[in-house]
C-alpha cells in the first residue's frame, strides 16, 4: 500500500494578533496537507476570518511564523498572495457590480496585446474556465444583474483562475441551492485531486462531514481541536465550539399558536421573480417557515408584505384590518420588522457604531426634551448586546469592527428595541454558528410564546424543519403547499418545491 502523502502546503505557527487590548488570536498552530480539504469552524468572533485575512496579506499578523511549502512567507497584501498561489473567497462578496463577468475575472491582470486590452484573450480564457467547471456563464452580463449565488460561483471561479495551491473558501454555500452545493463540492473534490489544498470555513456540520479530510476548531482566539474527520463527530465539534455540550441542535417547540390574526389572500407581484396568486393564514404566537429553492419568490414575497416591494394584486389583512403598505417606514408603524436577508447590503450602516445601528429603527424612545439621549440610546445598546451576547468591546464599537455573525446579533437587537407584532426573518441565522444559532431558536421561541408571529425563511431544511409550527413551500413564486412541520420531512418539502418548476 502506497504512503499517504503527509506534506504540508500551508503551516502556521504561534500566530497572534490583536486589535487594541481584544486579543484575537492566540498562538495558533495550523498545518492543511498537500491535496486536502481542511474544515474550519468555530463560533463568531473566534478568530476564523482574522486568521485567514493575516494569511492572505490582509492583516499583518503581531506574532507568528507562516510557511509555505516550507519556505517562510510574509505578504504584504492579497495581491502578493495571490501571485504566491493562496486564493481566498469571501464570505461577503466584494466585486465590481457594474462591470460584467470578464471584467470581474480579470480585474487587476488584463491581458495585453500591442498596449491594449486583449479581450479576445479574456473571452477564450475565461470560456474555458468556465467549461472546466460545469459552469454556464453569460461572460458579458454586468455582475448586478447575476443572483447572489451566481456571484459567487464567478468568484470561486475567478480564485481557481489564478492557479492556486491553496484556496480558502469563507462559507461559500451560504447563498446556494443543493445542486449548486453539489456542484461546489464536485468541484472541490476535483482541484483536491489535482493536488490543490482547501481551507473550508462553514458552520454547516453536515458539509463539514461530508467534503473535509481534517477539521479544526478555534474558540476565543485558541486553537482547541484538530483531528482527521473521520475520527470525530458532531456532539464533539460542537462542544469544542462552544464550550459546553448541546444535546439537541434545536430547542423544544413549545408555544402554543392562537387564532389567525395575519391574513395574505390571492397576492401577486408584476416583477421578476413574479409572485402568483399567493394565500395563506398565520396564527397568534406561530411560528410559520418558509422554504423553497433559491429563485422562488420566498424573499419577494417577505418584501412585498414589508411594503418594500409593490404588489399587482392581492390583500393583507392583519387583526382582521386591511393593510397595504407603500413603504417598510408604514410597516414598522403597524408593529412590523423584518431581518434582510443580505445584512451588509440591506440590514447594516457600515459607518455608523453599535449604538448607531442598534438605535437607528428607534429614535423616537430616546429623546430627551427636544434631542436625543446619547445616554439613553448607549444604554439601550449596552443591554441588547448583553440579551443578544454579543461579542464586541462595547457599544461604540465600529460595526465593521464585529463579525458577520455578530453582526446579525446587532441586527436582531435593532428589532427587538421596537418589540414588533408581526417579526419578518429571511435567513435569520446566516452565517451564524451553532452556539449561538441555539440562542437565535430560543429567542425566536420565546418571542412565538409572548403572542408575536413570526414568518421565518431558511435554506437549511434541518433548520425549517426545527423551529417551525407549519411550513410554506414556495415554487417558481407560487405557494406549492402548506404542510405542519411534525407530519412532514425534507422528502415532501423537496417535492413541493419543485412542483412548478
Amino acid at each position: 500500500m502506497a504512503e499517504q502523502n503527509t506534506k504540508n502546503v500551508l503551516s502556521i505557527r504561534g500566530m497572534c494578533k490583536s486589535f487594541g487590548r481584544n486579543r484575537v488570536l492566540d498562538h495558533i498552530d495550523l498545518d492543511v496537507k498537500e491535496g486536502s480539504i481542511m474544515g474550519l469552524m468555530g463560533e463568531n468572533g473566534a478568530g476564523k476570518s482574522t486568521m485567514m485575512k493575516c494569511l492572505f496579506g490582509t492583516y499583518q499578523k503581531d506574532e507568528g511564523t507562516i510557511f509555505l511549502d516550507g519556505k517562510e512567507v510574509n505578504f504584504s497584501g492579497p495581491k502578493m498572495a495571490l501571485e504566491n498561489g493562496i486564493a481566498m473567497v469571501h464570505q461577503e462578496l466584494n466585486q465590481c457590480l457594474e462591470r460584467n463577468v470578464l471584467d470581474n475575472l480579470f480585474l487587476g491582470r488584463y491581458p495585453m496585446k500591442h498596449g491594449a486590452v486583449d479581450e479576445n484573450r479574456m473571452r477564450t480564457e475565461a470560456a474555458d474556465l468556465f467549461r472546466k467547471l460545469n459552469m454556464t456563464v453569460n461572460l458579458t452580463a454586468p455582475m448586478k444583474t447575476m443572483s447572489v449565488s451566481a456571484r459567487q460561483m464567478v468568484e470561486i471561479a475567478k480564485a481557481i483562475s489564478y492557479n492556486a495551491k491553496l484556496i480558502v473558501l469563507d462559507e461559500p454555500t451560504s447563498s446556494l441551492t443543493v445542486k449548486e452545493v453539489a456542484k461546489l463540492f464536485e468541484m472541490m473534490r476535483n482541484l483536491k485531486a489535482q493536488g490543490i489544498s482547501l481551507v473550508y470555513i462553514s458552520h454547516k456540520m453536515d458539509e463539514i462531514f461530508e467534503i473535509c479530510d481534517e477539521v479544526s476548531v478555534l474558540r476565543d482566539g485558541k486553537m482547541v481541536l484538530t483531528k482527521e474527520i473521520r475520527e470525530t463527530n458532531m456532539n464533539e465539534l460542537i462542544a469544542a465550539m462552544v464550550g459546553r455540550t448541546l444535546d439537541n441542535r434545536f430547542p423544544p417547540v413549545d408555544n402554543a399558536p392562537g387564532e389567525v390574526v395575519l391574513s395574505v389572500q390571492n397576492l401577486s407581484t408584476k416583477f421578476e421573480p413574479n409572485l402568483k396568486d399567493i394565500s395563506f393564514d398565520v396564527r397568534e404566537g406561530e411560528i410559520f417557515g418558509l422554504y423553497g429553492l433559491v429563485g422562488a419568490g420566498r424573499t419577494e414575497l417577505l418584501e412585498t408584505m414589508f411594503g418594500v416591494r409593490t404588489r399587482a394584486a392581492g390583500r393583507v389583512y392583519f387583526k382582521g384590518k386591511l393593510i397595504n403598505f407603500n413603504s417598510s417606514r408604514d410597516a414598522m408603524d403597524h408593529g412590523f420588522a423584518m431581518i434582510t436577508e443580505e445584512r451588509k447590503a440591506t440590514g447594516l450602516f457600515l459607518e455608523g457604531d453599535l449604538t448607531f445601528n442598534t438605535t437607528i429603527t428607534n429614535l423616537s424612545h430616546y429623546i430627551a426634551g427636544i434631542a436625543l439621549s446619547k445616554e439613553k440610546m448607549v444604554k439601550a445598546t449596552a443591554n441588547e448586546i448583553n440579551v443578544m451576547r454579543t461579542k464586541c468591546m462595547g457599544p461604540s464599537d465600529a460595526i465593521t469592527a464585529l463579525s458577520g455573525g455578530n453582526q446579525q446579533k446587532v441586527i436582531f437587537g435593532k428589532w427587538l428595541e421596537r418589540a414588533p407584532d408581526v417579526f419578518l426573518m429571511d435567513e435569520p441565522t446566516r452565517g451564524i454558528d451553532v452556539g449561538a444559532k441555539y440562542e437565535i431558536y430560543e429567542l425566536i421561541i420565546r418571542m412565538a410564546k409572548m403572542g408575536k408571529t413570526i414568518i421565518v425563511v431558511s435554506s437549511e431544511m434541518p433548520e425549517i424543519l426545527g423551529i417551525t409550527n407549519r411550513i410554506g413551500v414556495m415554487s417558481n413564486g407560487r405557494l406549492a403547499g402548506i404542510v405542519n412541520t411534525r407530519d412532514t420531512d425534507q422528502e415532501e418539502l423537496l417535492r413541493l418545491s419543485a412542483k412548478y418548476l
